[in-house]
């Protein structure tokens, strides 16, 4: 099914994101424009329902002439959350804010900054800048990380009756390297922001 499902909506033009199926026969696909390197944020194409419908109707087809079982057919925009999976998808959104599960916890990496038993992660995605050609080859095995994420601890809340200070504390910023075979789990971070995703810095203040 996954080969039909990418032929397909790849065919048509459009970006495979996720293939969901859900209790009681539901699949659930979703796509997205194909991104091309360069782009300006905020000028990238939106799906619309004309998209959707496009590929929900080729998609029939093809099931049924395979003889896929489901009971019902979903196909969506990605939405506030959009899932990485792809190294293009890393590339797209870097800046932007996002949630992150690892599949260990770090353990002895934590080095006392957080739990050691901790997965999950918000912060912002940056790309790690190659390695250059004359460091030593130890050291470049000692840093295999291909993307970071930047991120701080949540202020505390204040206590019961206490009122919340106006004084903005500059809380210090971690460091996260890891490479996408590291992820469980990789997503924009859901921000409602109406002025666009690209201001998502601004919606963080």
């Amino acid at each position: 099914m996954q080969e039909l499902v990418t032929k397909t909506v790849e065919g048509l033009g459009y970006d495979l994101v996720e293939i969901e199926r859900s209790a009681g026969g539901l699949l659930r696909i979703t796509i997205d424009h194909p991104w091309v390197p360069g782009t300006a944020k905020g000028t990238e194409l939106f799906i619309t329902v004309e998209d959707c419908e496009k590929v929900t109707r080729q998609l029939q087809f093809g099931l049924e002439v395979e003889g896929v079982e489901y009971r019902r057919l979903e196909v969506s925009s990605p939405g506030i959350d959009r899932p990485l999976r792809k190294e293009a998808d890393f590339q797209r959104f870097a800046g932007e804010l996002v949630d992150l599960t690892l599949k260990a916890p770090l353990g002895a990496a934590a080095a006392g900054q957080v739990a050691p038993t901790r997965k999950k992660f918000r912060g912002r995605l940056e790309r790690v800048e190659a390695v250059n050609a004359d460091t030593p080859a130890d050291a470049q095995a000692a840093a295999p990380a291909q993307w970071q994420l930047l991120w701080s601890e949540e202020p505390p809340a204040p206590k019961p009756g206490q009122k919340p200070s106006r004084k903005k504390t500059e809380l210090p910023v971690h460091v996260l390297g890891f490479t996408l075979d590291e992820l469980r789990d990789a997503r924009l971070a859901p921000v409602v922001n109406f002025k666009g995703r690209g201001n998502s810095a601004a919606a963080e203040e």
